[in-house]
């Protein structure tokens, strides 16, 4: 039989160990421990793109248990996944409720931190929706005000940048160049695109050589259209196809809107884009 490579194995152990520790909670009959399993199934489902689905029907099931057994908390995070969720798959109308909810649960029990997710959620609506770039920007930058001090160091470096730089690629403008800017954690990414605004197209296709494939997380569609646009500026068709096959699952979706911050537009517009790339 075939070996399957480690990095396989082991990516391949926590989806596995988050439906175990489902399928134990449900058979013990405990709502709280099991809405914390259906969390820790949440936080795995991301083996590949495309799955906000899964997660939109994980986040309805944690908000029904938990109206059923008092469970804020998780209540809380059901309409958080869901409002993710809903926005990576361009329903704005049902993301608007699940803000909405978010809002009311936050003042009703003093959660004021979940107010950071709506405001980057409604800027990320603003720019999904085509309003002008000045007033998304500036909702960008109220949204990222609001993480100072908000003890969320995961989501502080980079993240401004990022959105903004998702903007400006709506908008059709190159990505910035200001050698100020602090990437943070995406600069595996990003910095190939950086590298083209500044005219240095050899060095931008070495760096998208080097970078490594994106993590699978909610950003995970996001990362790997900057990937696909940086492949097509170089003219890398082995990055093209492998961001081809990558993207493929999350055709109905919009890049980035899953992590209810930010977007890079429709997904198929990408997958078109390789096409069109790739038949030349």
């Amino acid at each position: 039989a075939a070996r399957v490579p480690a990095a396989a194995r082991e990516a391949a152990r926590g989806p596995a160990a988050a439906r175990e520790a489902e399928r134990i909670a449900r058979g013990l009959d405990d709502p709280a421990l099991l809405a914390f399993a259906l969390n820790g199934r949440f936080m795995q489902r991301f083996e590949r793109t495309g799955l906000a689905p899964h997660r939109d029907a994980i986040g309805a099931e944690l908000i029904e248990l938990s109206r059923r057994h008092g469970l804020a908390s998780y209540e809380l995070l059901g309409q958080l996944v869901r409002l993710q969720a809903r926005g990576a798959l361009g329903d704005f109308p049902g993301a608007d409720r699940h803000a909405a909810a978010v809002d009311r649960l936050a003042a009703r029990h003093e959660r004021p931190l979940a107010g950071v997710f709506t405001a980057w959620y409604r800027a990320l609506r603003l720019a999904a929706t085509g309003a002008p770039t000045a007033a998304v920007e500036a909702a960008y930058r109220a949204a990222a005000a609001r993480l100072d001090g908000a003890g969320m160091p995961g989501l502080e470096r980079g993240l401004l940048p990022l959105a903004l730089l998702s903007l400006r690629l709506r908008d059709g403008a190159p990505a910035p160049t200001d050698p100020q800017l602090d990437w943070g954690p995406y600069e595996p990414w990003t910095g190939p695109l950086v590298l083209l605004a500044q005219g240095r197209e050899e060095e931008a296709a070495e760096a998208l050589r080097a970078a490594p494939e994106p993590p699978r997380d909610l950003l995970s569609e996001a990362l790997w259209c900057l990937v696909a646009r940086a492949a097509i500026a170089v003219g890398d068709r082995a990055t093209m196809t492998r961001a081809q096959e990558r993207l493929a699952p999350a055709a109905g979706e919009l890049a980035g809107a899953g992590s209810g911050l930010l977007t890079l537009g429709p997904v198929a517009r990408q997958l078109d884009a390789l096409a069109a790339a790739l038949a030349r």
